[in-house]
């Protein structure tokens, strides 16, 4: 089996048709999604198109349920989550809902977004500094919670890694699709960085001596996906988008 693994998409519907034309390219055989789909001032409802025009294995990210999980208080404040929700309608909201939070794919390979008891943690950084730090061994080893897969695949950093954990364990996380840079507050104030606008992606295949892992950088339409981040005045997902750095 070759796997294409992708994560973070958040509607950037330009950087997803290039990433699944540079896998099928690859011959890979799955495709697994790992969440944060459709949150983005980009093209939600056209991202979800494309995905339907694909046979995903898609599992939910924690954007995705602060989606349908958003009070009206919530969505006045955030004019962003607004054009969404208009522009997403109901079938694809009701698809988000209907996403499960992680998948055994087979006795080796195990999906999730976050980690295997939250898709709000990071499984391998360590933000409190305000930048990511790879955690401690035995830290990732606790926060698999004993989720014991030879092969364990997560996003919601946006970074791509591959650590080998001295319990023999492999943990892959495929960067993202949709969004290079991102500053948040929770659950410090942070920032993440890939400094390249290419969209991220990883195809892995099983060995006989271990895990190949390739992590992939895509060039795309970049210039499409800022001018509709324009259209919505979300000028820090310009910045973002174009250069793969924070802000200031």
């Amino acid at each position: 089996m070759k796997l294409a693994l992708l994560s973070d998409i958040h509607s950037n519907v330009f950087a997803l048709e290039a990433v699944i034309e540079n896998a099928k390219a690859r011959d890979v055989s799955v495709m697994a999604n790992l969440g944060d789909i459709l949150y983005g001032p980009i093209a939600p409802k056209a991202t979800y198109k494309l995905l339907m025009e694909n046979n995903f294995i898609t599992i939910s990210g924690n954007q995705d349920r602060q989606i349908y999980e958003s009070t009206a208080e919530e969505i006045a404040q955030n004019p962003t989550m607004q054009f969404i929700l208009d522009d997403l309608g109901n079938e694809p909201i009701n698809w988000m809902k209907s996403l499960p939070f992680d998948h055994q794919l087979n006795e080796d390979i195990y999906l999730c977004h976050g980690a295997p008891e939250s898709d709000l943690i990071y499984l391998l950084e360590d933000v409190s500094s305000g930048n990511p730090v790879l955690r401690d061994d035995r830290v990732i080893i606790d926060l698999l919670a004993g989720q014991n897969s030879s092969l364990v695949c997560c996003g919601h950093t946006h970074l791509a890694r591959t650590v080998k954990l001295s319990n023999g364990q492999t943990i892959v996380n495929p960067g993202s699709v949709g969004l290079q840079s991102y500053m948040d507050e929770e659950p410090v104030p942070h920032s993440m960085q890939n400094f390249s606008y290419h969209a991220s992606y990883s195809i892995i295949e099983k060995l006989d001596n271990g895990w190949l892992v390739d992590n992939i950088k895509v060039p795309y339409d970049v210039e499409s996906a800022v001018e509709e981040c324009r259209k919505r005045n979300r000028l820090d997902w310009v910045h973002y988008l174009k250069t793969g750095r924070k802000l200031g």
